[in-house]
């Protein structure tokens, strides 16, 4: 069997280490990114109400800004993966803050549409990159290294709930003007980070003109296909039902409990954050028991406990959003470390698969599930979203990860 030799991580000097320096440099830009993401589902109450918009536009909104992440992701991977552009990544973010002028600007639902495009369009350039530049600096941990990177995003996300509660309630939409800063801000972080990684790409162009690369064999490469296809599916599942919560569970609460946009915004808030905990934890996890096994906890340990969540009071439903939330996230990080050991040759192709699957599975269930609710109402379609995570079961399919390690030692 032909072996792969990936990409190592290397400094200036050319050594083997973790770099956390940059690892907490680019989680605090993920952070700043996703939370210009955030700003645009946390605005759906507001613009719903003053705009009049039905949750199906609302879940084209979603589906615009997921899909134009995710269809591009990949592209961007495989094009940097043959040529690095370091500046990509504040240029990302430039695009991003175009996008939040007009989403805090915009009058009508198509310029709306368009200006989250732009700030689609800057998510599909941070993410893969960004992944890279984890990977560059990640050393012998990267479980953990992936981890710093995502939780750093999850993060963000989780601040959509304080968004609308402390900015947007008592601004509207021009409240999201002042996240113009924060983009700005990214920017001015991601020129320092381009810097290093235009350094540490020039040392690894020196060491490739000494080293041999090969492909897997085909019997080899067809397993590597059937578990990416897998990964597909448990990326689906996880991404469907985190959209269920994040994007419409606010509606959920103010229907089933009788509670107010900013009080239901709570709920979210307890999700998410506890979802950046578990998005923390899983990476080292992955390190120590295996990508795969910790795969398998996360959808399958949290299924019981979505199935439930539609049928308790409110007081219980704070727990298990929290439980559900560090169970279900702890598998994020672990399928990009995954997949990247599954193609060490390709890590920004898969990151930008894995990564941009997620935005794209979300953004289909964003308006499946719109489209859902004004057919069937809020509490039937969560009834039936609360089973996605069975999926889980899938991922006895997957190979072990001493299996992938067999495939790149013989």
């Amino acid at each position: 069997m032909e072996k792969t030799i990936p990409e190592k991580t290397v400094t200036s000097t050319g050594e083997t280490k973790t770099v956390y320096r940059i690892l907490f440099i680019i989680a605090a830009c993920h952070l700043l990114n996703d939370s210009l993401q955030a700003v645009v589902p946390a605005m759906f109450p507001i613009i719903e109400e003053s705009m009049g918009l039905t949750f199906t536009q609302l879940g084209l909104i979603t589906f615009t800004i997921n899909m134009v992440a995710s269809v591009m992701q990949p592209v961007v991977g495989t094009l940097t993966d043959k040529h690095p552009v370091p500046y990509a990544l504040p240029i990302g973010l430039g695009s991003s803050m175009l996008g939040m002028f007009g989403l805090a600007l915009t009058p009508g639902f198509w310029p709306l549409v368009i200006s989250v495009v732009f700030i689609g369009l800057g998510s599909a350039i941070f993410h893969p990159e960004g992944s890279r530049v984890v990977y560059l600096a990640a050393g012998n941990k990267r479980g953990l290294a992936q981890s710093i990177f995502q939780v750093g995003g999850n993060s963000g996300q989780a601040l959509a709930p304080v968004i609308t509660a402390l900015i947007l309630v008592p601004l509207g939409q021009k409240g999201a003007l002042w996240f113009t800063l924060i983009a700005g801000l990214a920017v001015v972080f991601l020129i320092y980070i381009a810097r290093w990684y235009k350094e540490q790409m020039e040392v690894i162009k020196e060491k490739r003109k000494n080293t041999t690369t090969t492909s897997p064999n085909k019997s080899v490469s067809r397993s590597i296909k059937g578990a990416i296809f897998i990964l597909v599916f448990l990326v689906f599942a996880r991404s469907w039902y985190t959209k269920a919560i994040s994007n419409f569970y606010a509606f959920y609460a103010i229907e089933t409990y009788q509670v107010t946009i900013a009080k239901s915004q709570i709920y979210l808030f307890i999700f998410l954050a506890a979802g950046a905990i578990g998005t923390f934890i899983g990476g080292p996890l992955a390190d120590r028991f295996g990508r795969r096994n910790v795969i398998l906890f996360s959808l399958v340990a949290a299924s019981p406990l979505t199935i439930l969540l539609p049928y308790v009071g409110p007081v219980i439903a704070t727990i298990l959003l929290a439980v559900i939330g560090i169970v279900l996230m702890s598998s994020f990080s672990v399928t990009v470390v995954y997949a990247q050991e599954l193609v060490p040759s390709k890590i920004g192709t898969m990151s930008g698969l894995i990564i941009g699957l997620a935005f794209g599975m979300g953004a289909i269930g964003a308006v499946a599930l719109g489209s859902l609710i004004d057919l069937v109402g809020i509490t039937t379609t969560m009834i039936l979203a609360s089973l996605l995570p069975l999926l889980g079961f899938l991922t006895f399919l997957l190979p072990t990860d001493e299996k992938v390690r067999e495939w790149y030692q013989a």
